[in-house]
């Protein structure tokens, strides 16, 4: 009978630790709301973000993506971004959505524009480019030849042309 209570009391502890560690990783990881201020960007595609993905600025980040919905008017993934409010973004910024490696997560890139006017909560990014599929790219690498050479470009070794050989000042290229 003690052997039962010591295990479950031992459980309880291992639990209870395991419970704070993932608290505070959660408090630490960033993940939680940002106080900010609300913006708005639209893109043609915006795969590979969801609702909490990074917003930064030359790789710090500075927000968080808050929500995404569909512009049926446009048929444009409408992206609402949490901004810190520390951080004052020109009204000619830009947002781009990029990849964080070659097989990484996704986040929102925002370049800061020159404008001294600045955007306020409800302003909407003008300038945006979409997320680029890496999978669509490696799909028209393979299928346009990836580069082989077809034997439409002239040979190194070829000879130079009769009306070359006229020309004194002819490299023979």
């Amino acid at each position: 009978m003690r052997r039962n209570m010591i295990e479950t009391v031992l459980g309880a502890v291992v639990l209870l630790v395991a419970v704070a560690f993932f608290v505070f990783a959660y408090q630490r990881s960033g993940q939680g709301s940002v106080s900010g201020y609300d913006v708005s960007a639209k893109f043609s595609d915006a795969s590979g973000i969801d609702a909490g993905s990074d917003v930064r600025i030359g790789g710090i980040k500075v927000g968080t993506v808050e929500k995404m919905g569909l512009d049926t008017k446009f048929y444009e993934a409408s992206v609402t971004l949490r901004i810190q409010d520390d951080v004052k973004l020109p009204k000619d910024s830009s947002a781009a959505i990029v990849s964080s490696g070659l097989i990484g997560s996704k986040y929102v890139s925002i370049a800061p524009g020159g404008a001294e006017d600045m955007l306020e909560a409800g302003d909407n990014i003008q300038f945006t480019q979409s997320s680029i599929s890496f999978e669509e790219l490696i799909g028209k690498f393979v299928f346009s030849g990836g580069g082989v050479d077809d034997g439409s470009a002239p040979a190194k070794d070829a000879k130079p042309d009769a009306s070359d050989e006229e020309n004194p000042f002819s490299l023979g290229l």
